[in-house]
C-alpha cells in the first residue's frame, strides 16, 4: 500500500513542479530541505530511486496496520452506553476479534435509529440494537437482519423515593397520578405501555389519563430528566437501573420479575440483509469471537468487569451487579428466534407496530455455523454444549 501511495506521489511531482512534501502518507516525516530537488524528464529515473528509498525507510520505521497488512476484515461495531453489550467489549479487549481475523472498531451511539443509520451508511457492519427498534425498523422497510443476541431482560422503572417512603412494598399501580419519562421506540417504551395496561392503568401524553408519558429521544435524556421536578419516574435499561438505585431511587419493577416479560429479548446483533447475502464468512468469524467472549464472561468475572469498565465507566460494583447478580439480566449470544417472534407478535397484537414477515430478516445459520465450529474444536467443553442445547430449544 505504501508503495502505491509513494509512486502516485512521484508521478504527480514529475508532471508538475519540483516539490517535496513534508511527509509521505503512511510514513515518518521527511527532511524537506535535504531532499529538495528538481524533477524533470531527465531525472525521472532519480525520482523512481527516491520513491524506493522512501518505501524502504518507511517499512523500517513503521509497523503496517493490521487492517490490511495482516489481511483482516474491518468491522465497524456499534453499541449503546450499556453493560448489555459486554460480549463485544470482551471480544475486543481479550483479542478474540483479532484472533478470528476481524479488525473491530467499536463506536458508541445513543439510540437504535442512529445504529440503523450507521449500518445503512456503511459505517457499521454489525450493530447491537434493542429488539423493539430492530422490529420497528424491519416493519417499516429497513433491510436489516438479526444474526445473534446480546442481552435478555434488563429493563424496568424507577421512581422518586418520596413516593415509596413509609411503604414496605408496592407494585406498578404506584405510578397512578405520576409522570414517567420514556425513551421513544425502545423495548422500554413497549414494556412500559404493556405493563401499565396489565395493571389496569391508562396512559397518555397529557394529564387526561392515569399516567402521563413524556417522550425523549434517548435513554440518557430520559434518565437525566428524572432530576427535574416535572418527572416522577423513568423507564430504563442497564446501566441506568443500577445507577438509579445507587442514586437513591426506588425500583417499581424489573421486567425479569413480570410474567408477561419472561425471557424478553433485548439487544440483538443486527446486520444489513444485503451484506449477509453477499458474504457470510466474516460474520461467522465475528460470531465465533462473540461466542468465545461469552465463554470468558462465564468463567472470568473479574476480567470481564474490567473489560466492560473501559467502555462503560461506572463503578465496577454496579457492573458486577448487572452482569452477575442473576436478578436483572442475562447476556447470551443466541439469536433467540422464538422469543423474538413472540415479542413481535405481542407488539403487533398490542397495536405497537404493523405486522410483517420476519423470516427474511432472521438469520440463525451464521450463529449455528460459528457455534458448531467452536464445539468441533472444543468437544468436551460443557459451556459450549450448554449454548448448543439452548439453541436447539429456541431456534
Amino acid at each position: 500500500m505504501t508503495k502505491y501511495l509513494v509512486m502516485n506521489k512521484m508521478m504527480w511531482l514529475y508532471t508538475r513542479h519540483a516539490f517535496i512534501p513534508d511527509y509521505i502518507p503512511g510514513n515518518s516525516p521527511l527532511n524537506k530541505g535535504a531532499l529538495t530537488m528538481e524533477l524533470t524528464r531527465r531525472n525521472f529515473v532519480s525520482a523512481i530511486a527516491f520513491s524506493a528509498s522512501v518505501i524502504a525507510s518507511g517499512a523500517a520505521l513503521r509497523k503496517p496496520q493490521a487492517a490490511w497488512a495482516d489481511d483482516k476484515t474491518h468491522f465497524g461495531i456499534g453499541h449503546l452506553n450499556s453493560t448489555a453489550h459486554v460480549l463485544a467489549f470482551v471480544a475486543k479487549e481479550e483479542g478474540y476479534f483479532d484472533e478470528e481475523g476481524i479488525d473491530a472498531e467499536l463506536t458508541q451511539f445513543s439510540s437504535g435509529s442512529e445504529l440503523v443509520a450507521g449500518l445503512e451508511s456503511g459505517k457499521l457492519q454489525v450493530a447491537l440494537i434493542g429488539s423493539v427498534p430492530t422490529l420497528v425498523n424491519q416493519s417499516t422497510g429497513h433491510e436489516i437482519s438479526i444474526i445473534g443476541g446480546a442481552m435478555t431482560n434488563g429493563h424496568g422503572i424507577v421512581i422518586d423515593p418520596q413516593y415509596t417512603e413509609g411503604l414496605d412494598s408496592w407494585d406498578v399501580t404506584i405510578l397512578k397520578g405520576r409522570t414517567v419519562a420514556v425513551p421513544r421506540t425502545t423495548v422500554q417504551e413497549l414494556e412500559t405501555l404493556q405493563v401499565l395496561a396489565e395493571y389496569g392503568l391508562t396512559y397518555a401524553e397529557d394529564d387526561s389519563a392515569d399516567v402521563k408519558i413524556v417522550y425523549f429521544a434517548s435513554q440518557s435524556d430520559a434518565y437525566n430528566a428524572l432530576a427535574s421536578a416535572e418527572i416522577d419516574a423513568v423507564t430504563t435499561y442497564s446501566p441506568y437501573m443500577s445507577r438509579a438505585v445507587e442514586d437513591g431511587y426506588s425500583v417499581v419493577y424489573n421486567c425479569s420479575d413480570e410474567e408477561i416479560f419472561e425471557n424478553q429479548p433485548c439487544c440483538r446483533q443486527v446486520a444489513l440483509t444485503s451484506a449477509l447475502e453477499q458474504d457470510t464468512a466474516p460474520y461467522v468469524a465475528f460470531e465465533r469471537a462473540i461466542i468465545r467472549a461469552w465463554h470468558y464472561y462465564r468463567t472470568e468475572q473479574e476480567g470481564t468487569v474490567a473489560d466492560v469498565h473501559k467502555y462503560i465507566p461506572i463503578d465496577e460494583e454496579l457492573i458486577d451487579y448487572e452482569l452477575y447478580s442473576g436478578e436483572y439480566a442475562d447476556s447470551n449470544p443466541d439469536p433467540d428466534k422464538q422469543a423474538c417472534i413472540k415479542l413481535k407478535e405481542s407488539a403487533v397484537e398490542f397495536g405497537y407496530l404493523e405486522d410483517y414477515d420476519i423470516e427474511p430478516y432472521f438469520n440463525t445459520d451464521i450463529y449455528a455455523q460459528a457455534l458448531a465450529s467452536i464445539i468441533e474444536e472444543n468437544p468436551d467443553d460443557e459451556l459450549y454444549q450448554e449454548l448448543q442445547k439452548h439453541f436447539d430449544e429456541v431456534e
